[in-house]
């Protein structure tokens, strides 16, 4: 059973990819410093959009506290509309 083709192809398949990796530690090195800044600048992305996201909702309240504030009902347009003369 140990004999048959695709086995003894797979066993020395795997033997070179693992000799490989066993002997270039400059790759796995390499992605795992891709990985790293990738979680650094995602890290990054997220903290400045929490921020933004608190600094925008900070000024939406301050907005709507101004506008509670000021006595008016908040309505404008006046009445009648502009018309033409007589014609």
């Amino acid at each position: 059973m140990l004999n048959h083709p695709w086995i003894v192809y797979t066993t020395a398949f795997l033997s070179v990819r693992i000799d490989r990796a066993r002997n270039a530690p400059t790759r796995g090195a390499s992605a795992v410093e891709w990985v790293i800044i990738t979680a650094i600048i995602a890290g990054v992305a997220l903290g400045l959009a929490t921020l933004i996201q608190t600094l925008v909702t900070q000024k939406q309240d301050d907005i709507s506290t101004q506008f509670g504030n000021s006595g008016g009902d908040g309505g404008g347009g006046g009445g009648g509309g502009g018309g033409g003369g007589e014609p």
